[in-house]
C-alpha cells in the first residue's frame, strides 16, 4: 500500500480542488512527509518548505490556478507547491543535472508565474500582473506569498508603496511570518512583527467595545478613532494600512481551518489586500523545528536519524579560510568590522559574530544598505569587510559605484561563490562579478588560486586604501593550508607557476589548478595571474613575446571578464599573438553538480584541452 494516498491522486490543482474539505488535513501529512523524504534523498531547502505545507495547500484549493496568479518570493519555499502541481514523479531529480529547478521556473510549468530566487521581488511582479489583469478587464486574482526575511528589503516596501496608491488592482499579499530568514532575524520591522500575538487580545476587546458602544454611535466612532492610535502599539496592521492595504490577521498559518475560510472571503474582495499568517520553520519534522537554520539548506541525509554533525576531516572551503581570517584581523586591529546582508552561516561569519558582537553587523536583506553603511562607516576610519555572494552583490551596484568606487573609500568585499556554485542554478551563479566590476574606476580586484592565497590577498585587500574586491568560489580549494603570518601581495603582479612553450595559459582564480593539468599535458606555460584589476600588464606582454597562442581560463562570463583586459593590453602588442578565450558561454546556466556544469561549459581539463586543439593543433 502506498505511503501516500491521496497525494497520489493530486494531478494539478484541480484535483485537489475536487477532494473533500475533511481530506486536506491527511493530505498535508502526506505532503510534508513525502518533502522530508524527498528533500533528504536529493538535498535542497528543507525547513521552509515544511513550514508551509498548509498555506500552499490551502492557496490552491481556494484559488483558481494558474488563472490566479501565485508569485512565491524568494522560491525556496515552493516544493509543496512543485508536488501539488504535476511534478512529483520529478522531484527525485531536483536540483540535480537534468532535473527540475529548486526554484520557481516560467519554462518549467505554467503554476510558475514568475521566477523568483533573489528576495522581496514578488510584491513587484504580482502588483504587475494585477495591474495587467485590471487593463485587460479579466477577473483573475493576484498573489504575493512574501517572507522569509524578505520583508527586510527595500524593494518590497517600493512595491507596497507603489501598490496602495493602485485601488483598483485586485493584488493579495500574504506576509508568511515564520519569523526566520535563512540566519535569525534582525532588524526593527521584525521586532514588530514579533508582537503580533497580542493581535488576539486586541481584536477580542475590539469586538467586546464594539457590542458596548454600539448602543452610543458618536462614542462608538470616537472609540474607532482611538482605537487606529492604539492598534499601532500593539499590531503590525497599521503599518500595513498606511500603505493602503486592507490589513488581516494575524492567523494561524499551519491551520486549515482558518486559512481556507480567510481566503475564501478574500477573493471575492477588490483592491489590495493583506493577509498575515504566522508559520513555523521546519513545521512537522522536530529536528528542523528545533534547528531551522541547519535544515534550511540541506545535502542528502537520513532523515530518520537527521543530519550528523561529525567534523569533516576534509580540505578548508573558502567560506571557512575567510571566516578565520576575518578573525584574526579582528584580534590585530580594532578598526575592522564585518558586515552581512543575512548571510551569517552561508558568508562563514558565525564565529566572528560570537567573538566580536559588537563589531559584526547583520542588516538584513538589504544588500544596498549594506554597501552604504559600510561606505559611511570607511569615511570615521574605519575597516568595513562586507560579505557577499557574487550574486547578491548584483543588487547593490549603483552603491558600489557611487558611494564606494566614486569616493575612493576602503571597503573590503570578501565576495565569495564566484563562478558556478551548482545545484541553486542560474539564480545564484556567480557569472558576472567579473565583467561588471573590471569596468569601475579605484577597484582593486583579485582571485585567488589556493586557500592560503586566499587569506594573503584578503590581508592585501584590508591593507589597501582604497575599494577592493577579493572573489573565491564556492567549496574548498586544491588544499593549500593558509599560513597563519600574512603578507600583502604586490599590488598587480602574477606569477608564472609553469614554464613551457608555443602556448600560453593565463588562468584566474579557481581555473589555475585546471591550467596546471593542462600545462603539463601540453607543455605549456601556466601562469597564476591574480589580479583582474589592475591586470599585470607586463606580465602580459612577456607572455606575449614568447608565445604563439595565449589562453585565458576564468570562471566568469567571457564577455567583459578578466580575458577582455588580457585582450585590451594585446591591442598595443606589436607581432600579436593568437589569443583564446575561455570562459562561461553567453547564456544562462542550468543548475546540477559544480564537476557536470564545469564540463558542460567546457572548463574542465577535457574541454579546455578540446578548444585548444580546435584552433591550434598541438601535435600538428
Amino acid at each position: 500500500m502506498s505511503p501516500y494516498p491521496l497525494l497520489e491522486r493530486i494531478g494539478s490543482p484541480a484535483d485537489l480542488r475536487a477532494l473533500d474539505r475533511r481530506e486536506l488535513r491527511p493530505l498535508a501529512d502526506e505532503l510534508r512527509a513525502f518533502l522530508i523524504e524527498s528533500v533528504s534523498k536529493t538535498g535542497g531547502h528543507l525547513s521552509s518548505n515544511l513550514g508551509t505545507v498548509e498555506l500552499t495547500i490551502a492557496l490552491h484549493h481556494v484559488f483558481q490556478t494558474p488563472e490566479d496568479r501565485i508569485v512565491w518570493d524568494v522560491g525556496h519555499q515552493t516544493y509543496g507547491h512543485k508536488v501539488l502541481t504535476g511534478r512529483r514523479e520529478a522531484m527525485h531529480g531536483l536540483r540535480h543535472w537534468g532535473g527540475i529547478s529548486g526554484f520557481p521556473r516560467r519554462c518549467e510549468s505554467e503554476y510558475d508565474t514568475f521566477g523568483t530566487a533573489h528576495s522581496s521581488t514578488s510584491i513587484s511582479a504580482a502588483l504587475g500582473m494585477a495591474v495587467a489583469a485590471r487593463d485587460r478587464g479579466e477577473d483573475r486574482r493576484a498573489i504575493a506569498v512574501i517572507g522569509d526575511g524578505a520583508m527586510s528589503a527595500g524593494m518590497a516596501f517600493e512595491a507596497l508603496n507603489n501598490a496602495g496608491d493602485i485601488s483598483d488592482a485586485n493584488l493579495l499579499v500574504i506576509l508568511n511570518d515564520n519569523e526566520m530568514s535563512i540566519s535569525p532575524p534582525v532588524g526593527s520591522l521584525t521586532k514588530i512583527l514579533a508582537r503580533l500575538l497580542s493581535g488576539s487580545t486586541f481584536n477580542a476587546a475590539r469586538r467586546a467595545g464594539e457590542k458596548v458602544l454600539g448602543v452610543a454611535p458618536p462614542m462608538l466612532d470616537f472609540a474607532r478613532r482611538v482605537e487606529e492610535h492604539v492598534k499601532g502599539l500593539i499590531t503590525p496592521g497599521t503599518l500595513f494600512e498606511e500603505f493602503g492595504f486592507h490589513y488581516y490577521g494575524p492567523i494561524d498559518g499551519h491551520d486549515l481551518d482558518a486559512l481556507i475560510p480567510t481566503l475564501q472571503n478574500l477573493r471575492k474582495l477588490k483592491g489590495p489586500q493583506f493577509l498575515h499568517v504566522v508559520t513555523r520553520k521546519g513545521q512537522g519534522y522536530k529536528l528542523a523545528e528545533a534547528d531551522p537554520v541547519l535544515y534550511h539548506g540541506v545535502s542528502k541525509f537520513d532523515h530518520t536519524a537527521g543530519i550528523q554533525n561529525a567534523k569533516s576531516a576534509g580540505k578548508l572551503t573558502y567560506t571557512q579560510v575567510f571566516g578565520d581570517w576575518l578573525c584574526d584581523m579582528a584580534a590585530a586591529d580594532p578598526r575592522i568590522v564585518g558586515i552581512t546582508p543575512a548571510m551569517r552561516e552561508g558568508s562563514g561569519m558565525v564565529r566572528f559574530a560570537h567573538e566580536y558582537p559588537q563589531r559584526y553587523y547583520d542588516v538584513g536583506i538589504a544588500e544596498q544598505h549594506a554597501l552604504t553603511f559600510a561606505a559611511g562607516l570607511a569615511c570615521e576610519g574605519l575597516k568595513p569587510v562586507v560579505a557577499i555572494y557574487s550574486t547578491f552583490l548584483q543588487r547593490a551596484y549603483d552603491q558600489l559605484i557611487h558611494d564606494i568606487a566614486l569616493q575612493d573609500l576602503p571597503v573590503v568585499l570578501a565576495i565569495d561563490r564566484g563562478g558556478l556554485v551548482g545545484a541553486d542554478g542560474a539564480t545564484h551563479h556567480g557569472a558576472f562579478d567579473l565583467s561588471f566590476l573590471c569596468c569601475i574606476p579605484n577597484m582593486l580586484i583579485m582571485a585567488p588560486a589556493d586557500e592560503n592565497e586566499c587569506r594573503q590577498m584578503l590581508f592585501t585587500a584590508v591593507c589597501h586604501d582604497g575599494p577592493s574586491a577579493v572573489r573565491y568560489p564556492r567549496g574548498s580549494g586544491p588544499g593549500v593550508a593558509p599560513l597563519s603570518a600574512m603578507q600583502a601581495l604586490p599590488l598587480g603582479k602574477g606569477e608564472i607557476r609553469r614554464e613551457g612553450r608555443r602556448i600560453a595559459l593565463l588562468a584566474f582564480g579557481s581555473m589555475v589548478p585546471v591550467a596546471e593539468s593542462v600545462g603539463a599535458r601540453l607543455g605549456a606555460t601556466v601562469a597564476n595571474m591574480r589580479f583582474i584589476k589592475p591586470l599585470d600588464e607586463d606580465l602580459v606582454r612577456d607572455l606575449a613575446s614568447r608565445h604563439d597562442l595565449l589562453v585565458t581560463l576564468e570562471e566568469n562570463a567571457v564577455a567583459g571578464g578578466a580575458g577582455a583586459e588580457v585582450s585590451r593590453v594585446l591591442d598595443e602588442v606589436d607581432n600579436r599573438p593568437r589569443l583564446l578565450r575561455l570562459g562561461l558561454p553567453d547564456r544562462f546556466i542550468d543548475h546540477g553538480d559544480q564537476a557536470q556544469l564545469l564540463h558542460s561549459v567546457g572548463l574542465d581539463e577535457a574541454g579546455v584541452l578540446a578548444a585548444i586543439e580546435r584552433i591550434y593543433p598541438v601535435n600538428s
